[in-house]
């Protein structure tokens, strides 16, 4: 089975629209590099079948395409509503109550325990990305928040609330979520989502939990709060990976503010080698469309030229009518801008005192030495990946293929820019290994008489410690 395969990753979250085998397998062979399990809905046994699926696709046909668990987190949602839908007008006054009580057009029950205790009066409460807006009059402090409506409309069950101007004291892992993790754990699922991080102590204890369950899951951090804007740099540096979460992020902070943070967030990710996703409304018209609007085009191009390592569709893939044309709308989008756009070769200052100095200027040459004499490939080889995240944050125009021992990594590398993994444990000689590797890169079609590569590696090749070798060679 062929796949497309571009420099820039894409997400597709499953749903009911792409929950069978057969159309993960289509979704995989249009472009898709990473499923995403979207834990505000579904039950523990649904996602363990996408997930035998996925494995099961891999094993068959080699692939590695890996699973991100996106844990819910203290997500604020309305209840149900009487008759599906009720109406509020501005003006009207509007009770909150936390409660499992049917809503009324003068009484919202909600799913956040604390709201009482958190808000304040003038605070304001949004309710479906910001379609509605209320303005707190007043609390009495343990379960009713009395509110007046400034942007009435049609209230929906289950849509979620938005407090941008609100201390929210809940913890970033409830109860729900840790439930959520251990059943990602015991799955070995390679990437966990952490929704609404706020501050770098978020990070630090889901990579405890992580630890203790000796797992190797890698975090990504999202982006959806002001304290998390805050907070960014010891974020960015704390977890493995990040999310620009723009839908809360837009609702929390206001829309107009988060083209300009995407821009900052993905410029630092990148300078510290760690992979960023951007996330919401990529392609939201495709859901009931068989084509993109031409702005949701210019949003994916502009994403994939400011750097993005990996693009993730939400709702057009879980539940909209045309997933397998969402896909490959993307797939051409991104080949496009990566065909046309100054998307490679970053450069970066490196600073002596860090402990991965020597490594990052031996990653940085090679990347350049291929730039100069136009090399088809930048080989690797990595026992914990951190070569290959470092190749792949220079951006380089020559493809990046990664050789490891560690078969669960090979997943984890999917979600990375321009990285294709390889399974390899033969660890001889340091020239019967790069004989080896470029054997297998011929027979895979990646390389031909005349190509240049470059290899980097640890030598001697046993020790697999930190890259320390860059060899030159052309196909003959």
């Amino acid at each position: 089975m062929a796949i497309h395969f571009n420099n820039t990753k894409i997400i597709a979250t499953v749903g009911p629209a792409s929950n069978t085998p057969e159309r993960l397998r289509a979704l995989i062979q249009e472009g898709v590099d990473v499923f995403r399990l979207n834990f505000s809905h579904g039950t523990h046994p649904e996602h363990l079948k996408v997930i035998e699926h996925v494995r099961a696709i891999n094993a068959t046909e080699g692939f590695n395409i890996c699973l991100l668990q996106d844990l819910q987190g203290p997500k604020i949602r309305i209840n149900d509503v009487e008759d599906g839908a009720i109406e509020i007008v501005e003006g009207q006054q509007l009770t909150f109550v936390c409660d499992k009580s049917m809503g009324t057009p003068q009484r919202l029950s909600h799913s956040y325990s604390r709201l009482a205790q958190d808000v304040r009066p003038g605070d304001a409460i949004l309710i479906d990305d910001g379609k509605l807006e209320v303005r707190v009059i007043s609390s009495d402090g343990v379960n009713k928040v009395l509110t007046e409506v400034i942007y009435g409309g049609v209230v929906k069950p289950r849509k979620g609330m938005n407090l941008p101007d609100t201390v929210v004291t809940a913890p970033s892992l409830t109860e729900k979520d840790l439930q959520d993790l251990h059943f990602g754990l015991d799955n070995n699922v390679e990437w966990v989502a952490l929704s609404f991080v706020r501050k770098v102590e978020d990070i630090h204890e889901i990579k405890r939990i992580i630890a203790e369950r000796g797992k190797d899951t890698r975090v990504v951090a999202k982006i959806e709060k002001p304290e998390a804007i805050r907070n960014i740099d010891s974020i960015i540096a704390a977890t493995d990976a990040v999310m620009v979460a723009r839908g809360d992020l837009g609702v929390e902070i206001g829309m107009e503010e988060v083209p300009m943070l995407q821009k900052m967030i993905v410029e630092k990710c990148t300078a510290l080698g760690k992979p960023v996703i951007i996330a919401t409304q990529m392609m939201e018209s495709m859901i009931t469309n068989p084509r993109p609007t031409r702005a949701e085009t210019n949003d994916i191009a502009n994403a994939v030229m400011d750097g993005a390592d990996t693009l993730m569709l939400s709702a057009e893939t879980a539940a909209g009518a045309y997933p397998i044309e969402t896909i490959r709308s993307m797939v051409r989008t991104i080949q496009s801008v990566e065909s046309q756009a100054p998307v490679f070769h970053r450069n970066f200052v490196f600073h002596s005192e860090a402990d991965t100095f020597l490594n990052d200027t031996v990653v940085a040459n090679a990347v350049n030495l291929a730039r100069d004499t136009n090399a088809r490939a930048l080989i690797g080889l990595t026992k914990s990946g951190y070569t290959a995240f470092q190749i792949a944050k220079h951006r380089p125009k020559a493809s990046i293929f990664i050789f490891t021992d560690n078969r669960a990594l090979l997943n984890t590398l999917n979600l990375v820019w321009g990285i294709r993994g390889f399974y390899y444990d033969r660890f001889v000689s340091t020239d019967e290994t790069i004989t080896d590797l470029k054997d297998i890169l011929i027979k895979e079609g990646h390389l031909e008489s005349g190509d240049v590569f470059i290899n980097i590696g640890s030598m001697p090749v046993m020790e697999k410690k930190r890259a320390n070798m860059i060899k030159l060679s052309i196909v003959h």
